[in-house]
């Protein structure tokens, strides 16, 4: 994948995840030198993909179906890439111990070509709302904070025409010890080093994402002219889109049940999950896997249910019956249990808490009486079917699978945000 095709634009992706940014850039004609990620098991994911990339118009792309079906080994389908391809995905954390190391070896993939752009944005812990309220110092003194000082130092490096910065809604309040906002102390290094740097608050659900899902995006330019932000179409197509849209093809599953490889689709599919390139020329798909649930969240989720399918009412912690209740904090977090509802345009927001349980994305469905798949999730996050994520062993992980795919950019979102890139530039 990371071989220079003629006339694109080379891209570095920091901070990589999963990929799900990093695929909105390819889809929109962008050509990936090296991600840089500290996770093993993104990393696999990252393998993976770049295998899809490079197979997808091929004959061999039957392989890469084979993987998905279960018929291939994870070692096998990896042996498909050459030294530079597996060498693209860097398997390191960003520091000042690594740079070097990693400077080399991005260096020698790009080939003496320039590189026009990087993506990328730190672990959002230590700027997210939800991070500073669990933590008693409220993320200040982590060193997460000052990662982005670390972006910097490959933008000096590398000098790309442009650069995009993804995280939470949270960075626009978070503050360091002396009271200065982070994203202030990001836009004035980034201006030191040559960048203007412009931002917007935006919703993924304004880009087709059918998830209510807000993020800044920062994006620099090379110079100091300023009002550059491009303008981006919102949900362009007028379709009202329901969540059971995206939902309803599945095959139908109990807790704990479920298939990692060669899953059949039980229906034809709404429009969105084409339209959404979500399901894009394969017949099956992959890790529609529930994890399993006890007796008594599986209560839970059942009365969830059926307030919702009752008159779209949300469950309070407080009104469960007593037998019911093990928390012992019943006035924050009494919505810990909420059904992703599917008579609605926009679900909450999917992140990686659900690694942990599922407690907070329940199927609508109670006859299923579960949460939700790694598959499902993955949907409401607009990767495509044909997505597998990986563990960080041979084996693929379901939490792992979950976590990923929560800290993950929708590449639905991540696309459209490149094409204006890709004009600009």
């Amino acid at each position: 994948m990371n071989s220079l095709k003629k006339n694109s634009l080379n891209f570095i992706d920091l901070f990589s995840g999963a990929g799900g940014l990093s695929e909105g850039f390819i889809r929109a004609g962008f050509n990936p030198i090296a991600h840089v990620e500290i996770d093993e098991a993104a990393c696999n994911t990252l393998l993976t993909r770049t295998v899809y990339h490079k197979l997808k118009d091929t004959p061999q792309f039957d392989l890469y179906k084979s993987y998905l079906k279960g018929q291939l080994s994870k070692t096998e389908l990896h042996g498909l890439l050459n030294e530079d391809e597996l060498s693209s995905v860097i398997n390191l954390a960003i520091s000042d111990e690594n740079n070097p190391i990693i400077f080399k070896r991005i260096d020698g993939l790009k080939k003496g070509k320039s590189i026009d752009l990087i993506i990328g944005g730190p672990p959002c812990q230590a700027y997210s709302l939800a991070g500073r309220a669990r933590d008693k110092n409220k993320m200040k003194g982590d060193s997460r904070n000052y990662l982005f000082q670390q972006y910097a130092k490959y933008l000096e490096y590398y000098k790309p025409e442009m650069f995009v910065f993804e995280n939470v809604l949270g960075l626009l309040s978070a503050k360091n010890e002396d009271g200065t906002r982070y994203i202030d102390k990001m836009i004035s290094l980034f201006s030191e080093i040559g960048y203007t740097t412009e931002y917007r608050l935006v919703n993924a659900s304004d880009f087709g994402v059918l998830q209510n899902r807000k993020r800044v995006i920062l994006i620099g330019k090379k110079g100091y002219k300023k009002g550059f932000y491009p303008e981006f179409e919102k949900n362009v197509n007028n379709k009202i889109t329901m969540v059971r849209d995206v939902l309803d093809d599945l095959p139908e599953i109990q807790a704990g049940e479920g298939y990692w490889y060669n899953v059949k689709y039980k229906s034809k599919g709404s429009d969105y999950v084409f339209d959404a390139c979500i399901r894009n020329g394969i017949d099956f798909t992959t890790q529609h896997i529930a994890r399993p649930h006890n007796e008594q969240d599986k209560k839970i989720y059942r009365i969830a249910v059926k307030k919702w399918i009752s008159g779209q009412n949300r469950l309070d912690y407080n009104d469960l019956p007593d037998e019911l209740k093990s928390h012992n904090n019943r006035h924050s977090f009494v919505d810990r249990f909420k059904v992703v509802a599917p008579d609605l345009t926009k679900t909450q927001t999917v992140v990686a808490h659900i690694a942990k349980d599922g407690h907070y994305y329940i199927h609508p469905d109670i006859s299923q009486n579960r949460s939700l798949t790694v598959r499902e999730a993955a949907r409401l996050q607009s990767f495509p079917d044909d997505y597998f994520f990986e563990g960080a062993g041979n084996e693929p992980s379901r939490t792992a699978a979950f976590k990923q795919i929560g800290n993950a950019v929708p590449p639905l979102l991540a696309e459209q945000i490149a094409r204006k890139i890709k004009d600009m530039i």
